[in-house]
């Protein structure tokens, strides 16, 4: 994948990294490269080079400045690499530090990220503990119909007043939306021809509006709390969505340790968290984790889904203050890093012309 005459720098990456790997983790690896003279200046820029799963990535050097200049996670981590995961390293690549880029943007790279990954596990904590049934619910379930002061379902009302769906007729009330006048038929032939309540009690969408007869007095009115369903409906489908697409693995897991939280994934809350306090403070960043027995405790389910979070959303706190009155720059030099980028790829080019 990646033509080792133009590689800068090669590093492994991820949980080895960090040193929250497990027996059976993955090995990640990312890097750095510099496209061929004749492809730079050609017309095709590739901005990076990856494996079909991700695990391998490789940056070309103008990208991985800009991530640079961004406070990027990912760059930072590479350019902090702890010595024993580093697996190449072009002399040329000692030029760029992370302390040349580290900024106060971190704030928003690293502790927002974060606090996105808490309303992640959020989530996933309700998807679990609040499932949807596989039998999807219909446009009636979302239907009631006025009984003297209140309401029933109307499920309810046709059972107790002995009707059927189909013997019933609705009619918008002027300037009520989403209330009818519900008209019903006695006949057993049905005369009227009312349509029902629903075209398709397992399609509809919508309540079915029918003809009613002049002089024809309604028996009750429906009323069908559209928000409701909308909002049922888009809830149904994200679950079902999550749980066609979730990591199946990573889901047992979650299940077994009895928590209803995904542990891998709270564990990089607190390890970010961590991290952006650490930068914050001492102007540093440490991607392998002084923290690691704390963090393996969290993916080992140790502690329970609401202390976790109410760690995480104390710690968001401290972190908030952490850069309020860090010392850190607003954000990386540009100009200096440009200077940086045109020199290295200058001399790169220099030793292999």
């Amino acid at each position: 994948m990646i033509d080792h005459a133009t590689l800068l720098f090669e590093a492994i990456s991820g949980s080895r990294a960090y040193g929250t790997e497990l027996p059976h983790s993955d090995t990640d690896l990312k890097g750095v490269f510099v496209l061929p003279e004749p492809a730079f200046f050609g017309l095709s820029y590739t901005p990076q080079l990856a494996n079909a799963t991700n695990d391998e990535v490789y940056y070309e050097l103008r990208r991985f400045v800009e991530l640079l200049l961004k406070n990027n996670p990912t760059a930072l981590e590479i350019l902090a690499s702890p010595a024993d995961c580093v697996r190449y390293r072009h002399p040329l690549f000692a030029r760029l530090r992370p302390e040349q880029f580290l900024s106060k943007l971190c704030r928003h790279t690293f502790a927002e990220y974060a606090v996105a990954q808490i309303r992640k596990a959020k989530g996933l904590n309700k998807k679990i503990n609040n499932p949807e049934p596989p039998a999807r619910k219909s446009v009636l379930d979302f239907c009631y119909v006025t009984s003297g002061a209140g309401a029933q379902p109307v499920a309810t009302w046709l059972a107790r007043q002995g009707y059927i769906a189909a013997q019933c007729g609705l009619a918008n009330v002027p300037h009520l939306p989403d209330l009818y006048a519900l008209f019903v038929d006695p006949s057993a032939t049905g005369e009227l021809g009312y349509r029902g309540l629903v075209r398709d009690p397992h399609t509809s969408q919508e309540v079915q509006l029918s003809a009613v007869p002049k002089g024809e007095a309604p028996v009750a009115y429906l009323s069908f709390n559209r928000n409701g369903y909308s909002t049922y409906c888009r809830a149904y489908r994200e679950y079902w969505d999550w749980v066609a697409k979730r990591n199946a693995e990573r889901y047992q897991n979650t299940i077994q340790h009895g928590k209803n939280y995904d542990a891998k994934n709270m564990l990089h809350v607190f390890r970010l968290l961590h991290t952006a306090l650490e930068i914050a403070t001492t102007g540093q960043l440490h991607v392998r984790r002084p923290d690691r027995e704390f963090l393996l405790q969290i993916r080992r389910g140790e502690f329970e889904y609401d202390e976790l979070v109410s760690k995480a959303e104390a710690l968001v706190a401290q972190v908030e203050a952490a850069f309020a009155t860090s010392t850190l720059p607003d954000a990386p030099n540009a100009e200096a890093a440009e200077t940086l980028l045109i020199q290295l790829r200058r001399d790169f080019y220099a030793q292999r012309s």
